[in-house]
């Protein structure tokens, strides 16, 4: 498998499984030192919390590609295949400018963050680092967007969707 099939196909997959891991090892860790010495870190549910959250962001872009986001297609299966790929495309569109807004104004939203110089209360990171979940899911998804718009064009008749996470 080459470079580019690798980050096209396994890059979401590859930091979810990595986040999981640490998320459950900090979780582990901190439930038998709460145990066995009666106490534990600070910072733990702090971390695993900000892990989620980029778990999530980059999670939405996954669902994307594989197409797993719920959606109601009842009534776009009523047309024809040429206004069905219309239909589908107007609905890409639409998410297309909404994960664009996700990616503008978050980064907007950083930026404020980082200029105001805010830091987290056990870990003591810059706050700009956990909230750079926001634009760079909302970039991730812009272009998973793009991705299903094109392959709706090209008549490919499995975009993603076929394909199950091993």
């Amino acid at each position: 498998m080459n470079v580019k099939v690798l980050l096209d196909r396994r890059i979401e997959e590859f930091i979810l499984v990595l986040t999981m891991a640490i998320m459950v090892l900090i979780m582990f860790v901190q439930s038998t030192s709460r145990y066995f010495i009666g106490t534990s870190f600070s910072w733990g549910s702090e971390f695993a919390q900000y892990l989620h959250v980029w778990q999530i962001w980059i999670g939405a872009s996954l669902a994307i590609r594989l197409q797993s986001h719920i959606r109601v297609d009842v009534f776009v299966k009523l047309f024809p295949p040429t206004v069905q790929k219309i239909l589908n495309f107007l609905a890409i569109s639409c998410w297309f400018i909404f994960a664009g807004f996700l990616a503008i104004e978050g980064s907007k939203y950083v930026m404020d963050v980082l200029t105001s110089g805010q830091t987290s209360p056990s870990l003591h990171v810059p706050m700009w680092i956990p909230y750079l979940a926001i634009p760079i899911g909302g970039t991730l998804m812009v272009i998973r967007l793009f991705q299903q718009m094109y392959f709706l064009f090209t008549s490919k008749e499995e975009l993603y969707g076929g394909e199950e996470i091993k």
